[in-house]
């Protein structure tokens, strides 16, 4: 997507990725929310995935995420595509590992841009991209007793 500067607002940001972590602790919406502002931003889009109660027709009662160490720097890679991919003001994206539970934050990610339409894309692309191609998996523990691992975010 071409970016255009008919205005000095908007030119870019000096680095629009504002922040990416990986922590064991609750996460904040109002966190990363705040890391996205910008004023010449037009369009906020943010995305909260939280832990459901349901996996394919099985109740889950507990579960867990881990990373790998190289999770970090892959989300910082599928950060600064988004960037040169999108007219993104400012992105962050934070994820949770540790155990969660029921109705928890497991992930939230931000996006700006001038323009709404370019805020939606730009954030379907960033968490998408994200539960593909960071090392980030969850083992869910079913209340039959049973459990299994899922391969990414």
């Amino acid at each position: 997507m071409a970016r255009t500067h008919d205005h000095p607002g908007e030119q870019a940001a000096h680095d629009p990725i504002r922040l990416l972590e990986i922590r064991d602790t609750p996460l904040s919406v109002d966190e990363i929310f705040r890391a996205v502002g910008d004023e010449a931003a037009g369009g906020i889009a943010l995305f909260v995935g939280t832990v459901r109660n349901h996996d394919e027709g099985q109740d889950v009662g507990a579960l867990g995420y881990s990373c790998h160490p190289s999770a970090q720097d892959e989300m910082r890679k599928v950060a600064e595509k988004v960037v040169a991919e999108f007219p993104v003001r400012a992105l962050a994206a934070v994820h949770r590992v540790g155990e969660l539970a029921v109705g928890d934050l497991a992930v939230v990610v931000a996006v700006s841009c001038a323009h709404r339409g370019e805020a939606f894309d730009a954030c379907r692309k960033l968490i998408d991209d994200l539960k593909h191609q960071v090392p980030i998996w969850k083992h869910q523990r079913f209340s039959d007793g049973t459990e299994e691992w899922v391969g990414a975010c």
